[in-house]
């Protein structure tokens, strides 16, 4: 690769020279922040590691906490952590800045903390949630046998027929065939 100025962050890299912007600590996301919240930042550290096995590691700007996915993440600030928790349900709390879908079975929720007593209930339990929710390291969820459910109307109206929900069956049924042998 020819000399390059780095998109991330924004340093001249010379032709053939290695380059590693994103590899960073936890300690370098955090060695600035004011003492109130490197507190609080010991203090959620601290309790996300009680919970049990996980991958606690620094990616870009962020600091992750996952099973065999990501289930919150902090991103130090001059001012505050902003923590993003993955749950399977929206919160509705003074707390919670913001809540945003991450996927169709998970939405996202953006936390502000400022100050080591707001790690505390509801937060924690929510943090314990989003582990108890996220699958364990190294064990695959087996897939479902059989056939995956459908998402259109009629696949539901034929489940719901079929559990004798429905008064009739809506699915129509394809015209048949015919296949006609050469003589």
């Amino acid at each position: 690769m020819k000399a390059h100025e780095c998109f991330h962050c924004k340093q001249w890299v010379e032709a053939g020279a290695a380059h590693h912007c994103w590899t960073t600590t936890e300690a370098a996301l955090t060695r600035n922040l004011p003492e109130d919240l490197r507190d609080a930042w010991e203090r959620l550290r601290e309790t996300a590691a009680g919970f049990g096995e996980q991958r606690i590691y620094a990616s870009h700007h962020s600091i992750m906490f996952s099973r065999q996915a990501c289930y919150f993440f902090v991103r130090p600030q001059r001012k505050r952590l902003e923590l993003c928790i993955f749950l399977g349900r929206t919160i509705r709390s003074p707390l919670v800045k913001k809540a945003l879908p991450s996927s169709r079975a998970k939405v996202a929720h953006i936390v502000h903390v400022v100050h080591r007593d707001q790690v505390e209930a509801p937060i924690t339990d929510w943090l314990r949630e989003a582990y108890e929710v996220s699958p364990s390291l190294g064990v695959r969820t087996p897939k479902a046998t059989g056939a995956a459910p459908t998402n259109n109307a009629r696949g539901s109206a034929a489940r719901s027929a079929a559990a004798g929900k429905g008064a009739r069956n809506t699915m129509r049924k394809a015209p048949r065939r015919t296949v006609r042998k050469k003589a």
